[in-house]
């Protein structure tokens, strides 16, 4: 099994390619070993001393790394893990995963639904190649709520790309918003 590295825009994160699907469906961040329980390869990577954060996309694994360690040791190991985690044949995720409510007043349904569209069709593709994801979390009174997740999460960057980039295009297509605010999870 061959895996790609790429560099994100978070020094902290690399982006891991294992040329294979890793998420069917949506995505899952864990943010300590406690979360990672639930995945098998979540849970190995975590037990690598430096690992603080997973992220798994439909088709790469993000990891974060403490401020003390380093790539060149943490690598060697992330690489590993993962590839025994595929030969194994064990599950990516086992279980049920949390569900989160979406906080959306149903007057404003439609204007969510909306927001979602913009968000899949023209955000989250372009955060998944900086090895993150953008997650809808609400729509009230203008204000849009969205997690940012991955290499994302606690990036330098990741402020500017709210306003800049994902505010001003919601606004420009949709007018009933004023805001767009990051929460966390």
């Amino acid at each position: 099994m061959f895996i790609e590295t790429e560099s994100t825009p978070n020094p902290a994160t690399l982006k891991f390619i294992p040329g294979e699907r890793v998420m069917a469906e949506g995505s899952a961040d864990f943010i300590s070993p406690e979360q990672a329980a639930a995945s098998p390869l979540a849970a190995a990577l975590f037990a690598i001393s430096g690992v603080v954060r997973v992220f798994f996309g439909p088709d790469f694994i993000s990891v974060t790394k403490s401020d003390e360690a380093s790539w060149q040791s943490l690598k060697p190991q992330i690489l590993g893990a993962i590839v025994e985690h595929y030969l194994s044949g064990a599950p990516l995720i086992a279980g049920e995963a949390d569900v989160i409510e979406e906080d959306v007043a149903p007057e404003d349904a439609e204007i969510a639904e909306a927001i979602k569209e913009l968000l899949d069709t023209r955000v989250r593709p372009a955060v998944a190649g900086d090895g993150g994801d953008i997650i809808f979390r609400g729509y009230r009174d203008g204000v849009v709520k969205l997690v940012m997740q991955g290499a994302c999460s606690g990036c330098p960057s990741s402020r500017a790309t709210l306003k800049h980039g994902v505010e001003n295009l919601l606004r420009h297509y949709i007018p009933e918003v004023r805001a767009v605010e990051a929460v966390e999870i």
